[in-house]
C-alpha cells in the first residue's frame, strides 16, 4: 500500500504516487496531510498490534497442539501396551481351554469351566476391537455366512421409516425397496424373531436415497435383541444357571444356541455394560455413608498351576440412602491394582 499523499484539484487530501511539494500547500492543506499521515500511523499500529496477538495465539495453539500430541502418543502407547497384554491373557485362556485336562474332573465342572474361558475371550476380544479400532482402522476380514433363524418362529413385524418423506430439494421422495434384518428375541420357553424392515426411499430428480436409521443395539449385527441377552445374563448370575444348562433349555425351545455363542453374547456385553457400572460406581461412593466389604478368593492365572489371593470388594448404599445399588470390584491383589 502506497502511504504517500497527493493533492487533489479540490484541495483535499488523498494518497497519490509522489510527495507534494510541502511549500506550495497552504496551512489547511498541510493540516489535512498531518492529520492523514497520523490517521496512517494510527492503523499501521493497531495492524502491528493485531498480528502480533495473532501470533501469539498461533504460539499458544501451536504449544497446545504439541502437548496433544504428546498426550495422545502416550495414550497410544498405553493401549499397544494393554492390546500386548490382553493378546496374551487370550493366548492363555485359549491355551488353558484346549490343553489336556486329568480325567478326574467332573463333565459338569469342566462344562463351568469352559463357559468362564468363553465369556472372558468374547470380553477381551470386544475390548481389543476396541482398542485396536482407535489405532488402526479395522481390516475387512470374511466372515462366516449366518444361519437363517427357523421359519416356524413366530415373527413381528417392526417397520422404521424416514420422518420426512420430502427431499430437501423439495420433491416427493418414492419407495424404492426395504432393507430386512431379523432379531432373535424369547420369553421363557417361547421363541420369537423381530423383523426389522427399513424402507429405502429415493427422490427422481436429485436421486437422493433416504432410509430410516439402524435402531441401536448391544451386539452389532448381532442377531440377540436386548430381552434375549438381558434373559441369558439374569439366567447365568441372578439365577446361576449355566450357560450349557441355558443352551438345553434353549433347546427344548426349539433353537440350541451354542453354549460358545451364549459366552460370547455375555462377554460381549458385559463390556457395553461397563460405562452404566461405572456410573453406578460413582453414585454409590458419592454417597456420604458407604458400606464396604472385602471378601478373599483364590484366583488360578491362566498357564500357572499356584493360586494366590485376591479380593472382591462391595460398596453398598445404606438404609437411608435415596438409592440401593451394590457395586462389586475386582482386584487381584489388595492394593487396587
Amino acid at each position: 500500500m502506497d502511504l504517500s499523499p497527493q493533492i487533489a484539484c479540490s484541495g483535499k487530501i488523498g494518497p497519490m504516487t509522489s510527495l507534494p511539494n510541502l511549500d506550495h500547500l497552504s496551512p489547511e492543506q498541510l493540516r489535512a496531510l498531518a492529520a492523514q499521515l497520523m490517521q496512517r500511523v494510527e492503523t499501521l499500529d493497531h495492524q502491528a498490534d493485531t498480528l502480533g496477538k495473532t501470533v501469539d495465539t498461533l504460539d499458544q495453539q501451536v504449544e497446545t497442539m504439541g502437548k496433544t500430541v504428546e498426550t495422545m502418543g502416550k495414550k497410544i502407547s498405553r493401549d499397544q501396551t494393554l492390546i500386548e497384554k490382553l493378546t496374551h491373557e487370550i493366548a492363555q485362556l485359549k491355551r488353558l481351554k484346549f490343553a489336556k485336562r486329568s480325567e478326574q474332573m467332573n463333565p459338569e465342572q469342566a462344562s463351568l469351566l469352559d463357559d468362564l474361558i468363553d465369556a472372558d475371550i468374547a470380553a477381551i476380544e470386544a475390548e481389543l476391537q476396541s482398542l485396536q479400532a482407535v489405532i488402526t482402522p479395522a481390516e475387512k476380514k470374511q466372515k462366516p455366512k449366518r444361519t437363517a433363524l427357523p421359519a416356524e418362529f413366530p415373527r413381528t413385524l417392526i417397520h422404521h421409516e424416514p420422518d420426512n418423506t420430502h427431499c430437501p430439494c423439495g420433491c416427493a421422495l418414492k419407495r424404492i425397496g426395504e432393507d430386512v434384518s431379523e432379531k432373535l428375541d424369547y420369553t421363557p420357553g417361547v421363541f420369537t424373531v423381530e423383523r426389522h424392515v427399513r424402507g429405502k426411499w429415493v427422490c427422481d430428480d436429485c436421486e437422493t436415497l433416504i432410509k430410516a436409521p439402524v435402531p441401536a443395539q448391544i451386539i452389532d449385527k448381532g442377531i440377540p435383541t436386548a430381552g434375549l441377552l438381558a434373559h441369558v445374563m439374569i439366567a447365568k448370575y441372578a439365577d446361576h444357571l449355566p450357560l450349557y444348562r441355558q443352551e438345553s433349555i434353549f433347546g427344548r425351545a426349539g433353537l440350541a444356541i451354542p453354549r460358545s455363542t451364549l459366552a460370547q453374547w455375555v462377554g460381549v456385553t458385559g463390556v457395553q455394560l461397563q460405562p452404566l457400572v461405572d456410573a453406578l460406581r460413582d453414585v454409590v461412593l458419592g454417597q456420604q455413608i458407604i458400606h464396604a466389604d472385602e471378601t478373599p478368593v483364590q484366583m488360578l492365572m491362566p498357564g500357572t498351576k499356584k493360586t494366590h489371593r485376591s479380593y472382591v470388594w462391595a460398596y453398598a448404599t445404606s438404609q437411608f440412602s435415596d438409592v440401593a445399588a451394590v457395586v462389586y470390584d475386582f482386584s487381584p491383589s489388595r492394593a487396587g491394582e
